[in-house]
């Protein structure tokens, strides 16, 4: 009863290709051919395009670009931002078990003794932001910045916390917030990667998961720059290739995985086309970002920063990420670790603030200076916060610590579509939990995607029946407050 169909809709889209003489491969090559190869590849995943059309915001986003600075281990905002003398008058006394109850810690007891912030604060700018004296250069752009005090996760050890903030959850395999974004809307750059991630410091305890493409192509994963020796890793012309041989070589590795690409249609062949390219591309592209020398000394000075000084790494990674930003690298991702202070708060505090507010706040200066910021998004921010309550322990060698708190901290924004200079939310006088405008982790998540013109509820893939979502499933919103 079947034979009355016609014959073009008994066949399956590959058979079509194949049949029609056109193929995948060659819609690649002319995709390739027209610079157009990353929205080629999108179209071919078809287990992978977005569940619902109709992601992007009508309106658009005033963010062209996202220059994330996590600080992985988690800085103390009661120290840096979050200012509460009552912990001073409380010092040495347990807490009231009225606000402790029911709370999960990781090392210490809910009877701790209080600890009192460990530097003076002042109050900067016209907006009156209170802002500890352990970060002088960011007190001088204090204008320029949006800090949101109630920030709070769903994990209070470092790998799940990690990857919660940079995937939106806890388990290593899903999708980071750079590859969500370049997956969204895809990046303006030709010859560099649409994401690429900076690091210094010591290990990450989410991993490289913080930066994977999960269940997207692996196209869509973040690219790793090092600090010494060769930038990108296998990116160099090998010794004894000229460029012609070279490009004859990939031609012939082209060819073959197009074929591949025409029979099988998987995605990851796709993925590897663009990989081979991008990396040539690159050869030319990356030695002459990296090469700092048209950067005057003004500029350099301005970030502390030292190329091939890996004591100044984070510095140098600062300047950097305003280097890919100005070629239209979509999303930067720059960790610094070594925020986990146990022990001796105020001296760990003290080193990392030494390393870290200069760059900081001179990002945002040469982005405002070079009219960039208005369209550039910066967050800075770790994966939860730290005790009210003091950590010590003769057994572990500890003293004078704050232990992990995930019920609120402080993260700040700056530029493209966030409100300068304000402050959002409000903790307790002991800051151990927000009292005004709570923000989910989930929440901010949705606040960057907003501000990319993306609307978060709509950015999804199917996977295993679901539409996964950076966002996760549960309802969540954007921070309207913090919108210009």
């Amino acid at each position: 009863m079947f034979d009355h169909i016609h014959p073009l809709l008994a066949c399956t889209r590959r058979q079509l290709f194949q049949d029609c003489g056109i193929g995948l491969g060659k819609i690649a090559l002319t995709s390739l051919m027209t610079g157009g190869l990353q929205n080629m590849i999108t179209s071919q995943t078809h287990a992978h395009e977005p569940a619902s059309s109709g992601y992007l915001l009508p309106n658009g986003g005033k963010a062209k670009r996202v220059i994330y600075l996590f600080m992985a281990g988690a800085p103390s905002q009661l120290d840096l931002f979050d200012y509460k003398p009552e912990l001073t008058r409380h010092e040495g006394k347990p807490l009231p078990k009225s606000v402790t109850e029911g709370q999960r810690l990781a090392f210490i007891q809910p009877d701790a003794a209080v600890l009192g912030p460990r530097f003076e604060f002042a109050k900067h700018g016209q907006s009156g932001a209170e802002i500890s004296s352990a970060l002088p250069h960011l007190s001088k752009v204090a204008d320029d910045i949006a800090f949101i005090k109630t920030v709070h996760t769903d994990h209070f050890n470092h790998a799940p916390a990690q990857l919660f903030v940079n995937t939106g959850n806890g388990v290593p395999g899903r999708p980071s917030m750079g590859s969500w974004v370049t997956y969204g809307i895809g990046s303006e750059a030709t010859d560099l990667p649409g994401f690429v991630v900076l690091t210094s410091g010591a290990t990450l305890s989410g991993g490289t998961a913080m930066w994977g493409s999960g269940l997207l192509p692996s196209s869509f994963q973040g690219v790793p720059f090092r600090n010494s020796g060769d930038p990108i890793l296998n990116v160099t012309t090998p010794k004894g290739m000229d460029q012609k041989s070279q490009r004859d070589a990939l031609d012939a590795i082209k060819s073959l995985n197009q074929q591949r690409l025409s029979r099988q249609g998987d995605p990851e062949t796709a993925t590897r086309i663009a990989a081979y390219e991008m990396a040539y591309r690159m050869q030319t592209r990356v030695p002459e970002l990296m090469d700092t020398g048209g950067v005057t000394k003004e500029t350099l000075d301005l970030y502390g920063a030292e190329p091939g000084n890996a004591k100044k790494a984070f510095a140098n990674n600062c300047l950097l990420a305003k280097r890919l930003a100005e070629r239209g690298v979509r999303f930067i991702q720059v960790y610094h670790s070594d925020w986990d202070h146990h022990s001796d708060v105020a001296g760990g505090l003290k080193n990392q603030c030494g390393t870290t507010d200069q760059p900081c706040a001179a990002l945002l200066t040469d982005l405002k200076r070079s009219g960039m910021l208005d369209d550039t998004l910066v967050i800075w921010g770790g994966e939860f916060g730290r005790t009210p309550m003091v950590e010590s322990s003769v057994v572990l060698g500890r003293s004078q610590g704050r232990d992990h708190h995930p019920q609120a901290y402080t993260m700040w924004m700056a530029g493209g579509g966030i409100k300068p200079g304000i402050t959002v939310g409000k903790t307790d006088d002991l800051g151990f939990k927000p009292v005004e405008d709570p923000v989910h982790v989930h929440d901010l998540q949705a606040t960057v995607l907003h501000c990319l013109g993306i609307d978060h509820a709509k950015l999804s893939s199917r996977s295993g029946g679901l539409n996964v979502r950076l966002t996760g499933v549960e309802e969540h919103h954007v921070v309207e407050k913090l919108l210009a």
